[in-house]
């Protein structure tokens, strides 16, 4: 666990680390690529806790918009940070 900017993040910090892309899909999926150049799969289900009850409406989880870095939705209202996401993301890579 870490602080930062007055936020409290679970897990280690990762300097610099922010998402450059990401594309919903279905069931809650998200292909996300890092500032790294790596891309990951991230299933957003383990996201809980009242303030993620509206991800489970896919119109609401398909509405992803990156904030500096930060996958956001409901404007801004909900987020996840880019080291949670990486930590509890799988690794993938696109078929030829």
């Amino acid at each position: 666990m870490f602080i930062s900017n007055g936020f409290v993040y679970g897990g280690q910090p990762q300097n610099g680390l922010k998402v450059s892309a990401v594309r919903p899909l279905n069931d809650m999926i998200m292909l996300v690529t890092f500032n790294t150049g790596e891309t990951r799969l991230f299933d957003a289900t383990v996201l809980q806790g009242e303030a993620f009850e509206p991800l489970k409406n896919e119109h609401v989880f398909k509405d992803c918009v990156l904030e500096r870095g930060v996958p956001t939705w409901c404007n801004g209202d909900i987020d996840c940070a880019p080291e949670y996401i990486y930590e509890n993301s799988y690794e993938y890579s696109e078929a030829v």
